[in-house]
């Protein structure tokens, strides 16, 4: 655990990785019923692998998206006093190969920025890249904003 000075000066640095997570067809199809989206190319093997240019089902872009929650919890260190994190949103996603079913993927972050917003509260800019087990170009890119907010509003 860190204090918020020790947090903030990690601006600009690469925080390391998660561990590998595995991205299954039960996983793809558990997310095409929650989202309603029961594409082929997710859902159906047999005819993805004859129709479709991936050779098989390939995970959502928004479900390996959506990951990046759970992956980076593994990854940003904990603050001491902070109250909760907050998902500010995104500034940029870009989907830049599929993931095959039954691969295995995890996040690689590097903190672009960090600033205090207002007393206790931080906006902090991370660099996420997510990374596929033996495949050179990552699944995704994305630059996500967290606001951290501090206990008694950062009061000492």
């Amino acid at each position: 655990m860190i204090g918020i000075d020790e947090f903030l000066a990690l601006a600009g640095r690469d925080l390391g990785h998660s561990d590998w997570l595995t991205i299954d067809q039960s996983r793809i199809n558990a997310f095409a019923e929650v989202t309603e989206d029961r594409q082929f190319i997710h859902v159906d093997p047999d005819r993805a692998r004859r129709e479709s240019p991936f050779g098989g089902t390939i995970a959502h872009g928004f479900l390996t998206l959506s990951l990046l929650s759970h992956l980076g919890k593994q990854v940003f260190p904990e603050i001491r006093d902070k109250a909760l994190t907050i998902n500010y949103g995104l500034n940029k996603v870009r989907f830049l190969h599929p993931v095959p079913a039954g691969a295995r993927v995890r996040v690689h972050i590097r903190m672009a920025s960090a600033e205090e917003r207002e007393p206790g509260r931080y906006m902090c800019v991370f660099e996420s890249r997510v990374e596929i087990e033996d495949i050179e170009t990552p699944a995704l890119v994305a630059e996500q904003v967290l606001l951290h907010v501090m206990k008694d509003g950062g009061a000492a």
